[in-house]
């Protein structure tokens, strides 16, 4: 009869992880921590915390930022999900160096930064401009699926 080693799935193993070998170069998640750290200019950010002296400190936009992002690109917008990806998944702590921040921190950052958005997205077009990205011919997102909510039931008309 045939010998085969034991094994089980339920046994646990502990693994030490570097999270700066966790993101690779010629991932979307090297390109996504390249660009937040070093091409934005999160400084716009900076005014909406106003905890020098008293209070505790914020998380860093810059963080808050790289996870929204990845989660995004992934799919998963809803921000208990997002921070349930920043405890179980290795990128996600990764990009995060595992802080960790609650659901409420990311949906409040999520729904309050209307107006920074459109600077960003300005900053990431021009930085795609100088790196030749863009073919200045046609400009699509693709695979947006807004709900729409303009029947007559709804808009009253």
């Amino acid at each position: 009869m045939a010998k085969y080693k034991p094994y089980s799935y339920a046994q646990g193993m502990f693994i030490p992880v570097f999270f700066k070998e966790q993101i690779q170069k010629g991932t979307f998640e090297y390109t996504l921590n390249y660009l937040v750290d070093n091409e934005l200019d999160l400084s716009i950010f900076d005014a909406r915390f106003n905890n020098d002296e008293t209070g505790a400190p914020a998380y860093d936009p810059r963080i808050l930022l790289k996870i929204i992002l990845l989660a995004y690109s992934r799919g998963i917008t809803s921000s208990r999900s997002i921070a349930d990806c920043c405890e179980k998944n290795v990128l996600f702590m990764a990009l995060s160096a595992n802080s960790r921040p609650h659901f409420t921190t990311i949906a409040s950052f999520i729904s309050s930064m209307d107006k920074e958005v459109v600077t960003l997205f300005l900053q990431v077009l021009l930085v795609c401009d100088q790196q030749n990205l863009i073919g200045r011919e046609m400009f699509a997102i693709d695979g947006c699926k807004l709900p729409s909510n303009a029947s007559k039931e709804w808009s009253g008309t």
